[in-house]
């Protein structure tokens, strides 16, 4: 695990390829945090999808509107991560994604991170439908496991990345920008 930096900001020649990777508590805030600004985005775009789409109720085009919203989500990532390698919630909490040598993602590269996030969700969900759970709280548990499962996985894994960075050939490191000159 590479040591934790005392500074208050990181400096503007350090090589992102050796910053810090953050704490785990500091990613699940970025993560809440996240969630936060994607109730609005989703709520704006699932908005925008009814009234294009003249949708009178809710299960109405429901397959198009989660293709829609998924597209929508894939789109917020991968823009705020080619472009700063960081989102809104990542900013606040002094998170970057990064490529393994430090340099910024493309959008190729985005992208798959993107589809491979969604390893904190799918295996959880494709138990809870294997095991034909029915409620919602039995799948909250499920979705909830899963999720331990996988962050729990991040302490087997070298620098304590997440199985999709490892696998998508990037790394999350702590980024404090120096303050602004006056």
């Amino acid at each position: 695990m590479a040591p934790r930096t005392a500074l208050p900001y990181t400096p503007e020649d350090a090589d992102p390829a050796t910053l810090p990777t953050p704490g785990l508590r500091r990613r699940f805030a970025a993560m809440l945090y996240e969630g936060v600004v994607l109730f609005g985005v989703l709520m704006v775009s699932g908005l925008l999808f009814s009234t294009l789409t003249d949708q009178r109720h809710a299960l109405q085009g429901r397959l198009e509107l989660q293709g829609f919203l998924f597209a929508v989500l894939g789109l917020y990532f991968a823009w705020f991560w080619v472009h700063g390698g960081q989102t809104v919630a990542m900013k606040t909490w002094h998170v970057r994604v990064v490529r393994l040598d430090g340099r910024p993602l493309g959008w190729r590269g985005a992208l798959a991170r993107y589809a491979l996030s969604w390893m904190w969700f799918l295996p959880a969900l494709g138990v809870a439908g294997a095991l034909n759970l029915h409620s919602s709280g039995e799948y909250a548990l499920a979705l909830l496991a899963g999720m331990a499962a996988y962050a729990i996985l991040t302490r087997l894994l070298p620098d304590r990345q997440f199985l999709h960075d490892r696998l998508c050939e990037t790394r999350l490191v702590t980024w404090r920008p120096a303050p602004r000159r006056r």
